[in-house]
């Protein structure tokens, strides 16, 4: 199997298995707990199924929408996702290069590894920060300042992961950052040599935006719950977020709501976006899926607020369900990170392709001439 057998997230999926040391597969696929909300997270869509309109002579339909104060070519965008050096050597680089190239947003983790300023100087395209608030406020200051001066279009406030979820998967393969040999782990990495010798002959592994402030988890093997435990604040409050936002001055998004009440609450303290999110299924198992409470929350401040769903978006028809529910975009996370394991910027960009291509031909199926078209009639319950 190769790139050019991808069609689908379940090919990619496939295809990045084959490419990487265990340990890493499994961060990237895997959930907390029984990993039931991140099943839920993509079988909500079936709930409810979309109905076309015929002979609507669509012609060239227009995917366009904006975002965060940006016009971007499709409603789909990267997630904001940690440490993608270790699915492809080219890590963060890659998938900001392919965001730039097909118009839409790529967002930097505060655990990327590479900095707000590298990406800054080979990117062009619309770029967003994903802060945590630390324990230290100079640290989080820090990051806050340097996106201001790199030329990042929006900020996103990661709420909920005050505390690690339950990632059992790690503790079952020993994943840590920087990764580690153990007798877990010895046989994937030595099974898979090409991916160990870009790691090894590439620039060394560090989280590029904290490593100046902190050494855990760069050249101190940490596993990633543990960085969170020590590092994020666990008391960070709404006065927190008034503060970033109040700090930041653009385009600010909470990711991490799933309540209408926390909805409302964003738009008082001011920010222009929430991004329904349940962390990929990866904090607190058992909660809804992002979906599952689009209709509520569009209900409640949809007009007032951007909404972006993210969270178990895999086809193109996943998008276009939001969008008709009230959803401004979509992003995602799992699909290009396997896309990225699969085969770096090429595999980015080859999962964009599929997916904007399905956009576009689910759109003229569904007889809808731009995203502005898509609403609730076009959205049948079971």
């Amino acid at each position: 199997m190769n790139l050019n057998d991808c069609y689908n997230f379940d090919d990619f999926r496939k295809l990045a298995k084959k490419n990487l040391p265990a340990p890493i597969f499994h961060y990237i696929d895997g959930g907390a707990d029984d990993e039931t909300t991140l099943k839920r997270n993509t079988e909500s869509f079936l709930k409810c199924d979309l109905v076309p309109n015929i002979l609507a002579s669509v012609g060239e339909p227009d995917l366009s929408t904006s975002v965060f104060g940006q016009k971007i070519d499709m409603p789909l965008f990267l997630s904001p996702s940690a440490m993608q050096r270790l699915y492809h050597h080219d890590g963060d680089k890659a998938s900001a290069r392919a965001a730039e190239k097909f118009g839409t947003f790529y967002s930097m983790s505060t655990m990327a590894t590479s900095s707000i300023e590298e990406i800054a100087n080979i990117s062009g395209g619309p770029k967003m920060f994903q802060l945590y608030i630390h324990k230290d406020q100079g640290l989080t200051d820090n990051l806050i300042d340097r996106c201001k001066s790199s030329g990042f279009k929006a900020m996103c406030l990661t709420v909920d992961t005050v505390v690690a979820g339950n990632r059992e998967r790690d503790h079952r393969w020993g994943f840590t950052t920087p990764p580690k040999l153990t007798l877990k782990s010895l046989l994937s990495f030595a099974t898979h040599p090409k991916w160990a010798f870009n790691y090894l002959t590439h620039e060394k592994f560090q989280l590029a935006n904290v490593s100046h402030w902190t050494k855990k988890g760069s050249s101190i093997a940490k596993g990633v719950m543990e960085y969170i435990n020590e590092q994020y604040d666990p008391a960070m409050s709404w006065k927190d977020a008034e503060y970033v936002v109040k700090k930041w001055g653009g385009p600010f998004a909470l990711k991490g709501v799933m309540s209408v009440e926390d909805a409302k609450r964003a738009v008082e303290i001011g920010a222009s976006a929430i991004m329904l999110s349940n962390h990929g299924g990866r904090q607190l198992d058992g909660s809804r899926s992002p979906f599952d409470q689009l209709p509520a929350i569009a209900d409640a401040v949809g007009g007032k607020i951007e909404i972006i769903l993210d969270g178990g978006v895999r086809r193109g028809t996943h998008v276009l369900k939001a969008l008709s529910l009230g959803a401004t975009a979509c992003s995602f996370g799992k699909g290009f990170l396997f896309a990225l394991g699969a085969g770096g910027q090429k595999g980015v960009e080859q999962i964009l392709q599929r997916m904007r291509d399905e956009i576009r031909r689910d759109m003229i199926l569904l007889g809808c001439k731009s995203i502005k078209e898509l609403n609730k009639t076009k959205i049948v319950y079971r």
